[in-house]
């Protein structure tokens, strides 16, 4: 576990601090994850509002959940056709006011993917990467995104929201990173290469 840097006060409110112990939870892949992770918990420290409460972009700064799930047998990755962002993403959505981050992650799976979150084995309930992006296209702003990891087999998801996407695809690690960054969430690459190192680990371990 790395330190965040930031003590918390008796002024904190629960999910402020919540967030910040969410943060310190997750060990950083790159100069640029602790990048991000520093920004994030001095955004947070800084009681700036942190959940949207206006679509797209009030406040202009907001927490996501991502969720990647993974196919532990084959591999395999699910990634989705966002409608809006015309990018292969991970599923997910932004968290709710006062919402638990994996909260958000148990009610945006069932919405998207029509299944129940099971928790990778890698990482349980906690995230796994975060990341801060500036969104393209109108109400630009920026999300602060939590990467959480679930588990499922491939064939257990039969349907997804397709108000939300156009379609789903599942990619092995070795695909994902052939994919071009002008297709995917920016920072998508930097995540599969942090997972694989991950299950490397744990296949040695």
């Amino acid at each position: 576990m790395t330190s965040t840097g930031y003590s918390l006060t008796e002024h904190d409110d629960q999910p402020r601090a919540r967030l910040l112990e969410l943060l310190g939870a997750i060990e950083p892949w790159d100069d640029l994850e602790r990048t991000h992770l520093k920004t994030a918990t001095q955004w947070i420290g800084s009681g700036a509002p942190v959940y949207r409460v206006r679509k797209p972009d009030v406040p202009a700064m907001h927490l996501v959940s991502y969720f990647v799930v993974l196919d532990d047998t084959s591999g395999r990755l699910l990634l989705v056709a966002h409608r809006k962002a015309g990018l292969w993403l991970p599923a997910g959505g932004h968290v709710e006011p006062e919402e638990d981050p994996w909260a958000a992650v148990v009610r945006e799976c069932r919405e998207e993917l029509g299944i129940q979150a099971t928790a990778s084995t890698i990482t349980g309930e906690l995230p796994f990467f975060l990341t801060v992006t500036e969104t393209r296209g109108q109400g630009t702003h920026t999300d602060v995104s939590l990467w959480y990891l679930l588990n499922a087999e491939a064939d257990t998801i039969t349907s997804y929201d397709q108000d939300e996407f156009d379609a789903i695809r599942w990619l092995t690690a070795e695909h994902v990173l052939e994919e071009s960054d002008e297709l995917l969430d920016p920072h998508m690459h930097r995540f599969t290469r942090k997972l694989q190192h991950a299950r490397a680990g744990r296949h040695c371990g």
